[in-house]
């Protein structure tokens, strides 16, 4: 495994294009190590619908960054205070939705410094039943990359006021509210730190070596990419903002540990004109092969159900059956 040191760089746009290059440019053979940080950010899942997410205003007010990560899950709001790693290795056909494997290295680190963490939920790292980490992951030929947020000193006031959660996420846990639910890593260390001495320890725990971690240098031509996968995906509107087709029909629900999904459908004369799903479940695929199944069919169960027969539900949305998304449309 090798450590891919990003220089710094609080831009978010900037490290999830180091974290997409490494994916797909770098040696498929080797695991790399990134760790990052940004100024105040929200990243919204691979398929959530952003403007729904994110409590407009304020971003506009605190001039808070916004994007789009390549995973699925639910948005994070991120700042200074994260700490946010990314374990960028095979996909292996084992290690996929496998959380343990990728926190445990985490886990085993942060114990070392006091903060008792465990695994709990589908994919959320916990201390005192408060959550300091959510996770998820990406998988595209033969690579996948898990990556987490680590809240060490974050503004949990502003995670707040940031997000817009939404309320049948927190009514099934018996949570209040997004504030009362998060804490951040400095209150439970043994020894206090700052963030940079912090990405040190990890980095002596996790590689387990009190000298130089291996690393893998970005060139100059590594780092003319990223800027370029910086600019087109990730500063893109369209990709931030752009799944927005006008609707008549919304269906939504929320599936115990396996997330909430947003069906919308234009329906004009019994045939469905449009098409968007929006959601946290952790699918791979691309959610753009399903709504353009959708499209032109008559909405009738029978059709509907006809479309979907061939779909692995597994690979599009995750632990939702296509029985799920049948009940829900009929």
């Amino acid at each position: 495994m090798k450590y891919i040191n990003n220089q710094g760089i609080m831009d978010p746009a900037i490290n999830l294009a180091i974290e997409e290059y490494a994916l797909t440019e770098l040696d498929i053979n080797e695991t790399y190590l990134l760790f990052y940080s940004m100024n105040p950010t929200v990243i919204v899942g691979k398929n959530q619908n952003t403007v729904e997410e994110i409590n407009m205003d304020y971003i506009r007010e605190q001039e808070v960054n916004v994007t789009r990560r390549l995973s699925g899950g639910g948005a994070v709001y991120n700042d200074e205070g994260d700490l946010s790693f990314s374990f960028i290795t095979k996909d292996d056909g084992n290690s996929f939705h496998n959380y343990k494997k990728f926190t445990e290295p985490v886990v085993r680190a942060l114990h070392q410094m006091g903060v008792k963490a465990e695994l709990l939920g589908r994919n959320d790292l916990l201390v005192g039943g408060k959550k300091i980490s959510g996770n998820a992951q990406f998988s595209t030929k033969g690579r996948m990359f898990s990556h987490g947020t680590l809240l060490f000193d974050v503004n949990l006031e502003n995670v707040a006021r940031a997000l817009n959660p939404d309320a049948e996420k927190y009514l099934s846990k018996g949570i209040k509210s997004v504030r009362s639910r998060v804490t951040n890593i400095r209150e439970h260390l043994d020894v206090d730190m700052d963030i940079d001495q912090f990405r040190q320890m990890l980095l002596k725990y996790v590689f387990e070596t009190n000298f130089d971690v291996p690393e893998y240098k970005l060139s100059e031509r590594d780092w003319g990419n990223i800027r370029q996968i910086a600019e087109e995906r990730y500063r893109n509107w369209d990709w931030v903002y752009g799944k927005s087709p006008k609707f008549n029909m919304k269906y939504s629900h929320r599936f115990p540990g396996a997330g909430g999904i947003d069906i919308r459908l234009d329906v004009k004369k019994g045939v469905i004109q449009n098409a968007a799903i929006f959601g946290d479940f952790f699918g791979v695929g691309d959610i753009t092969d399903i709504e353009k199944l959708l499209i032109g069919a008559k909405y009738e169960r029978d059709v509907i159900e006809a479309k979907l027969s061939d779909i692995n539900s597994g690979h599009y949305f995750g632990k939702i059956s296509k029985g799920d998304i049948l009940t829900m449309l009929f």
